[in-house]
């Protein structure tokens, strides 16, 4: 059984790498939306969705800037006065990690180090497409480094674990803050449902957590809302959905559970909210109210990270 600190500094690696490339795929969206209005003739709030979804609005507010492309970006990307942008999760990520780099294989380590070094050739970003189209694939692979070291040469105890939920608790509020977004900021007021921009906005939505192509291997259909949420919802085959999510977490629970040999409240509400998933239709979520399902599922999730806190010590 491993120290409580290191494990609280592997699950918060984990968490913040996790959460700079939510926020990579979160600008990557508003940038393919941004050039709609241009094409379609109709305005649309992208860049106040953005941070909708990073759950930075009021955090942006306060720092008294209009939300254009390159504020919002500064802000989500580069700011260090917010400690949730990109560089400063993948700050603390490195962090984190050199606190416990004996615990961590040699791939994990040199793919977060070489990404913060790496970081600030990207610091000076002229503002064109092209610069932050290069940043945001970076801050992707950078995570799929991480992760992908993880996966191939970590041992399957307890540090892995860790880890392992660290990401998925992470990316289940991620995907349910995009999906809330569309349904209550994204979609201007004065559009039809299912016309054109709609289309080009959950076209964008689905690129934004890698299920555009899933989407039309499961449905084979043009988009539809309910079809939508029942793949980012309720489809354990969709890794990015919430489902997938907490099979995910609850088996890596069972795992330390296991390990240590006791449960605790984090297995019973990980589990709890797996077979909520796993039962639930896609017009329970509809006829519940989809908005009101999301919320209470972000603040269970929430909830679920103390409660792992709490049950294993993590300071």
């Amino acid at each position: 059984m491993m120290l409580a600190s290191t494990a609280n500094d592997i699950f918060w690696m984990s968490r913040y790498v996790e959460r700079a490339e939510s926020l990579a795929r979160i600008l990557g969206a508003a940038r393919r939306m941004s050039a709609i209005p241009q094409v379609l003739g109709d305005e649309t709030n992208e860049w106040e969705s953005a941070l909708s979804a990073a759950g930075q609005r009021q955090a942006f507010g306060e720092a008294d800037a209009p939300a254009s492309e390159k504020s919002v970006f500064d802000w989500l990307a580069f700011n260090d006065k917010n400690p949730s942008s990109i560089t400063s999760c993948l700050r603390q990520a490195r962090f984190n990690a050199r606190a416990v780099r004996p615990a961590l294989t040699t791939e994990t380590w040199e793919a977060i180090n070489t990404a913060w070094l790496e970081l600030k050739r990207f610091s000076g970003s002229s503002g064109r497409a092209r610069d932050y189209n290069q940043f945001l694939q970076w801050v992707l692979d950078v995570s799929l480094k991480v992760n992908g070291s993880a996966f191939r040469n970590q041992l399957r105890n307890d540090r892995y674990w860790f880890s392992r939920i660290g990401v998925y608790i992470e990316r289940a509020d991620n995907t349910a803050r995009i999906l809330d977004v569309k349904y209550h900021v994204l979609l201007p007021e004065h559009s039809s449902v299912g016309g054109s921009l709609d289309y080009y906005q959950w076209s964008a939505i689905l690129r934004s957590v890698s299920a555009l192509t899933a989407y039309h291997w499961v449905y084979r259909q043009s988009f539809k809302p309910w079809l939508i949420a029942d793949l980012l919802v309720l489809k354990e085959e969709m890794p990015r959905s919430l489902a997938s999510c907490y099979q995910n977490i609850a088996t890596y629970l069972d795992e330390l559970a296991l390990a240590y040999g006791r449960q605790g409240p984090a297995q019973r509400a990980a589990r709890n909210t797996h077979a909520r998933l796993r039962n639930a239709r896609t017009e329970d979520l509809f006829q519940h109210g989809l908005h009101e399902f999301l919320e209470e599922f972000i603040a269970e999730n929430n909830k679920l990270g103390m409660t792992i806190a709490e049950q294993y010590n993590l300071v």
